[in-house]
């Protein structure tokens, strides 16, 4: 496995890997890595020949008061992580490196990033998107793999690729959970052990709105009522959305596939997830 720190150099090793035919996988992180990473570069492996991996917490996606000076940054873990998940470059640039003069030009995809996270975190999606069109411009994949945790980040990044006619696949991989189904996150390490605990109920609500669905109820308003029961005593709750899986907006009554989503704050921490609802499968 190649550490390459330079645009220059991911470059290069990525070129010498097309030059012999190899379709190129990318899974871009920002590091503190996980067993949910683990599976994007190991769906990365089984469905492409040459696998890089970035690593880089990227500036531009957080806002004031959120988290970036202490977000976790431990490099020679990440990196022996990604050596054996079957990583062949890893790409760990600066931020000098990926920013060297004032950034003027920004990528802004409208709408799917005004719901959900978008209503708390203004910037996040514009950083979210532009830091990825960098990534694939310098990486050049045939293939990126993104985690259906992030649901409207994938929904962001999927339309931006289309809408900008980019020559690349976007895969997006089935969420990671812990035992008591929490989801996989690089923030779960900011957890006490009772919050984690808590944060449980994350997951025990949105099966309450899959158990729901299964049961006939279509209206969003009793579902999400439901919910929030479970949530509100452990936490505090950002959002509780029920919206239409395309277009990310609010659904009174579900009807084709959705997306339940939830962002809270357990203690200090912020976390989000989501599951898919579809009502033909049942």
């Amino acid at each position: 496995m190649e550490l390459a720190k330079t645009i220059k150099s991911v470059r290069s090793l990525v070129n010498v890997a097309r030059s012999k035919d190899k379709k190129i996988g990318f899974v871009p992180t920002m590091g503190a890595l996980h067993i949910g990473h683990i599976s994007l570069i190991e769906a990365a492996r089984k469905n492409t020949d040459f696998v890089v991996v970035s690593i880089f917490v990227n500036p531009t996606q957080f806002g004031p008061g959120e988290d970036f000076e202490k977000y976790p940054r431990p490099l020679d873990a990440d990196l022996e992580i990604c050596k054996k998940a079957g990583a062949d470059v890893v790409f760990a640039p600066s931020a000098k490196e990926m920013y060297p003069t004032e950034n003027l030009t920004w990528v802004d995809v409208e709408r799917l990033t005004q719901p959900l996270c978008g209503r708390s975190r203004p910037g996040h999606f514009r950083g979210v998107a532009t830091v990825c069109t960098k990534l694939f411009n310098i990486v050049a994949p045939d293939t990126a793999f993104f985690s259906q945790k992030d649901a409207q980040q994938a929904a962001v990044v999927k339309k931006m690729a289309a809408d900008l006619n980019m020559s690349l696949e976007i895969v997006v991989c089935p969420t990671v959970r812990e035992k008591n189904g929490l989801a996989i996150s690089s923030r779960n390490r900011y957890l006490t052990a009772q919050e984690k605990k808590d944060a449980a109920s994350i997951y025990k609500s949105l099966r309450k709105c899959e158990q729901m669905v299964k049961q006939g109820i279509r209206e969003t308003e009793p579902i999400i009522a439901q919910m929030r029961k479970i949530l509100s005593p452990v936490s505090s709750i950002e959002y509780i959305s029920i919206v239409d899986a395309q277009t990310l907006q609010n659904l009174d009554k579900i009807a084709g596939t959705a997306i339940a989503a939830v962002a809270v704050k357990i203690g200090s921490t912020r976390l989000i997830d989501n599951i898919l609802i579809d009502v033909l499968a049942g």
